[in-house]
């Protein structure tokens, strides 16, 4: 008899063991993690990214920029792609409060301008390719089913077209943000 009423506590207790180790959560720590920029998608651009996770705090990525509806999306950004380094201060592997460091090679449509015999100016756009670098920081939040949502924005500087005074409109300075909805895997 006391044999048996020790199968049957042993029987419960392996049972509430196992039911213990099926609630607990377990944390997604992939590597790689493929995101898309939600906002950019309702002003008619793409832009999607890739990124791999070196370690618990840094990982490195790559961002591209297509826009695909001029309606929707007026700049005369034309496109960029933009590698980058981030640094988490987050307890997660890979996720939490970052900063960024970024380059970025990006297309733009500058109006560009002359002074005429007469007094006048005269304008036509030109396509300009220049190469950034920058800063960022931003948020990264995981599920533990792997999805991701991240928020990030940052500021740099472009570097070989910016003492050109024939440009009417050129700025040197070049910005990204984005809300990215994706999945670690």
């Amino acid at each position: 008899m006391k044999s048996c009423i020790l199968a049957v506590l042993m029987l419960f207790a392996v049972v509430a063991t196992q039911a213990q180790n099926d609630s607990i959560k377990k944390t997604h720590s992939g590597k790689n993690e493929l995101k898309l920029n939600a906002v950019f998608l309702l002003f008619g651009s793409f832009e999607p990214s890739y990124e791999r996770n070196l370690t618990e705090q840094s990982s490195v990525g790559i961002s591209a920029f297509i826009p695909f509806d001029s309606k929707n999306f007026d700049m005369d950004l034309n496109y960029y792609i933009s590698p980058y380094y981030r640094i988490f201060f987050g307890n997660k592997y890979a996720a939490g409060f970052f900063l960024e460091g970024f380059g970025m090679l990006n297309s733009i449509d500058r109006e560009y301008a002359i002074h005429t015999p007469d007094g006048g100016r005269k304008y036509w756009d030109e396509n300009v390719t220049d190469f950034a670098l920058g800063f960022g920081l931003g948020g990264k939040w995981l599920t533990s089913g792997g999805f991701v949502f991240e928020v990030n924005g940052g500021i740099g500087r472009n570097f070989f077209n910016t003492n050109n005074s024939e440009y009417y409109d050129y700025s040197p300075i070049v910005g990204k943000f984005g809300f990215n909805l994706g999945y670690r895997f």
